[in-house]
């Protein structure tokens, strides 16, 4: 049996992004980011209920200030006490996995989804999403983006403004574009 765009999706193969089923579930995603950027004045726990209606899994003690905005929240893996500060963006065509006590500052953008090299396959208008994991303790200042299939150890730190454009290990401090080591 043939997959589905969105299984095609999920599995990181190259997929139809103007599918039915991905747009309708880009339409939720839509509507769900309205209500939640509307709870900026609404207590913690109105807006981790929010959080735990839309996206895949929500430690305790973890926040995002709104506004945020993602692809479809369902790939977004949040551990315990993990904070995002205003503005963010999570891309979310495959799994997002943040660890706990990671800090993430304002206007940070995570990346998952990517797109073909090949000119011809990028103008078929096929996709494909490559996952992102976050460790625990990380602390990603405002600003910096995180690239596609990007893994950062524990511990680490991302300066602000950083793009970050290759795997970081564990206890490692990466500043610039694109990041390097200290």
């Amino acid at each position: 049996m043939p997959m589905t765009e969105k299984q095609k999706m999920l599995a990181g193969e190259l997929y139809r992004p103007g599918d039915a089923e991905l747009q309708a579930d880009q339409a939720a995603a839509k509507a769900w980011m309205v209500r939640y950027n509307a709870a900026l004045g609404e207590t913690p726990a109105v807006r981790r209920n929010l959080l735990k209606e839309r996206l895949g899994s929500v430690g305790e003690g973890t926040v995002i200030r709104p506004p945020f905005h993602c692809d479809y929240g369902y790939n977004i893996h949040l551990g315990d006490d993990v904070f995002f500060n205003f503005n963010c963006v999570i891309l979310d065509v495959v799994e997002v996995r943040i660890g706990n006590g990671t800090q993430i500052g304002p206007a940070v953008q995570i990346y998952a989804a990517d797109h073909p090299r090949s000119a011809e396959e990028r103008r078929s208008g096929l996709e494909f999403g490559r996952p992102v994991v976050i460790g625990e303790n990380v602390w990603i200042g405002g600003g910096a983006i995180i690239l596609p299939g990007v893994t950062i150890g524990d511990d680490a730190v991302i300066g602000a403004g950083s793009v970050v454009t290759r795997d970081v290990a564990a206890g490692t401090t990466v500043v610039g574009n694109p990041a390097r080591s200290r």
